[in-house]
């Protein structure tokens, strides 16, 4: 939704990219099917701040890809006796996502899960030693999106947050009848729906208050209300 002008000026501004996650996106793009997904400097940059301004004890993210944003937010946490759980439903992504994660200085605080998470996520809320999440990002199957939230949404405690990614859609989330540059947002296809119906849903769930930002794909920041 950032032309690439604006994009360019965003990342001047900000702070540099860590050289060993500029190593990952170009992995990503020579190695990697839809390098798109991988978040990159500025949504990354974003993501390790806002980590670091939730200060999480416990964090999970649901949809690993590459590792990139587990990286960031890896980054973001307040201490080495932080974690991040990630779960990649991918299982051959899982030796590129290792390696990354052993040439980071945060790796070591990334426990990856390989797996569909709503499989997983029984198995790590049922262990003795499980700790609600106080943030938890969602980066994952969008026709499952609405499903996926109602699985973390009780993980998470009171005053927690979620960070939802790709929620403008490349636009496709808008009404028909709005103008924008892009053909295809007309079309609705499971994954343009299954956005839509997160977007619409959390926007009048009670349980939380909710922010949607223009960042990127769009970011949707959420925080479950006591």
């Amino acid at each position: 939704m950032i032309d690439e002008a604006l994009q360019s000026y965003l990342e001047a501004h900000s702070s540099p990219e860590p050289a060993n996650l500029a190593r990952l996106s170009r992995r990503v793009g020579q190695r990697l099917l839809y390098p798109r997904m991988c978040s990159g400097h500025l949504q990354g940059r974003v993501l390790a701040m806002l980590t670091a301004m939730i200060a999480p004890r416990r964090a999970l993210e649901i949809g690993t890809y590459a590792g990139y944003s587990a990286l960031c937010i890896a980054e973001g946490l307040p201490d080495d006796e932080a974690t991040l759980d990630t779960i990649e439903i991918d299982d051959e992504m899982e030796d590129f996502i290792r390696a990354q994660l052993s040439e980071s200085p945060y790796g070591h605080r990334v426990r990856l899960h390989i797996g569909d998470a709503s499989e997983v996520l029984p198995c790590v809320a049922s262990a003795p030693s499980f700790r609600p999440y106080d943030m938890a990002y969602i980066d994952a199957n969008k026709r499952t999106y609405l499903q996926t939230y109602e699985q973390v949404l009780p993980l998470l405690r009171p005053g927690g947050f979620i960070i939802a990614d790709n929620t403008l859609w490349d636009g496709k989330v808008l009404p028909t009848d709005t103008p924008t540059d892009n053909p295809a947002h007309h079309r609705h296809d499971p994954q343009t729906a299954g956005i839509i119906a997160f977007n619409d849903f959390v926007a009048a769930d009670p349980r939380v208050t909710a922010v949607m930002l223009p960042l990127r794909d769009g970011l949707t920041l959420l925080c479950k209300l006591p």
